[in-house]
């Protein structure tokens, strides 16, 4: 059965609140008030039943699904709240059946197209848009040897890039969580304004950041996940890649690898088994401590703390406190301590969600490619 899902503006309603900045341009719902409430809509005459769904039944939008109320008209509305600030995916049941929302943009995130709304926070500007000088992002298409297929790439330049010449900058690359794409640093955690505001403050140097899609299989694999190929393809295919087509530093100290949940384990597995190519390694919800062993976790390297320490220029892990991974995060801090492994233990509030992993890159951006280069 297909229904006709047309979004209704309510002109009463829209002197007290204001259309998501994730809204689909023109449309005036999803919307938000100044308590954090947010406001959906939908027209669909036909259907019987008609909720919003928070992508896992739970999120910064609280536990779902909320039951949506009809008029007469056929105009389903519902008002939840007060949500958690930050980006938030759903998607409308309607009759049972995931639909996304005409009226939000659609972003990649739980393995599909989903909706999603970007919730204010006014005491937070560090991730907005601002008045100051700009990076660009750019697509990168290139062959992979290790997949044997064409792979693209999104890179961040930083603000005049394009002008000067002959300046050379360290890279970052930066991984996304499971289920999302290359994408996802961008339009869900605006990292290249995170990174234009920090550059503009001097809070943090002018760099080259890399986000790849984190799947990636052989040619001849067909079962698995679908990522165990990509460390090789990351140290085989992607940095000589970066290396060719930017003008990137390319000595250990002027290369890092950070990411998110799956995109964190990623950098942890990639970054500590090639030491000779990166000495910054960053994990936001991405590290546990499950099995750990001093001696043989992560192919032995803290086993010999001194020489860890003499290598790894920064090592940083982060978590939200609300977050299922917390304890396992925090418990991978505290071996590190007993084991005598510097690195930087950042524990915040929020969720496994992106206003967590936007807040982390502006605590760990800062902290790269301080002292001398290679």
């Amino acid at each position: 059965m297909r229904f006709p899902l047309i979004l209704c503006a309510c002109a009463a309603s829209l002197a007290a609140q204001s259309p998501a900045s994730s809204n689909v341009r023109g449309n005036a719902f999803p919307s938000v008030d100044s308590a954090r409430r947010v406001i959906f809509h939908i027209k669909a005459p036909t259907a019987q039943k008609v909720q919003v769904m928070p992508v896992g039944g739970s999120n910064g939008l609280g536990k779902g699904p909320f039951d949506m109320t009809r008029s007469e008209d056929g105009l389903w509305s519902t008002t939840i709240g007060p949500v958690q600030p930050g980006f938030h995916y759903y998607w409308l049941l309607i009759d049972g059946v995931p639909a996304n929302d005409p009226g939000s943009e659609t972003y990649f995130g739980w393995a599909r197209q989903s909706s999603g709304i970007d919730v204010p926070d006014p005491t937070l500007t560090f991730y907005e848009p601002k008045d100051v000088p700009h990076g660009d992002v750019s697509i990168h298409w290139y062959r992979s040897q290790v997949t044997g297929k064409m792979r693209r790439a999104y890179v961040y330049t930083p603000p005049g890039y394009g002008a000067n010449t002959q300046a050379r900058y360290p890279v970052l690359y930066l991984q996304h969580g499971a289920g999302e794409s290359e994408r996802g640093w961008t339009a869900q955690g605006r990292a290249n304004f995170i990174l234009d505001n920090l550059i503009a403050e001097g809070a943090a140097k002018p760099m080259i950041v890399v986000m790849e899609n984190g799947y990636a299989s052989r040619r001849d694999e067909t079962s698995g996940r679908g990522n165990e190929a990509f460390p090789d393809l990351v140290m085989q295919d992607l940095i000589p890649e970066i290396d060719k087509a930017f003008r990137t530093r390319t000595g250990r100290l002027d290369r890092a690898i950070a990411g998110l949940s799956m995109g964190g384990g990623q950098a942890m597995q990639i970054g500590l088994a090639n030491l000779d190519r990166f000495a910054g390694i960053g994990s936001f919800s991405g590290a546990g401590a499950r099995n750990f062993d001093r001696q043989t976790s992560f192919g032995g390297v803290f086993k010999d703390a001194a020489g860890f320490n003499g290598k790894v220029k920064l090592l940083w892990i982060g978590c939200g406190r609300e977050d299922g991974l917390f304890a396992g995060s925090a418990a991978l801090h505290k071996a590190l301590e007993e084991a005598g492994a510097r690195h930087v233990w950042y524990e915040s509030p929020g969720l496994h969600d992106w206003q967590v992993w936007r807040n982390h890159l502006h605590e760990f951006a800062p902290l790269l490619f301080q002292g001398k280069s290679e």
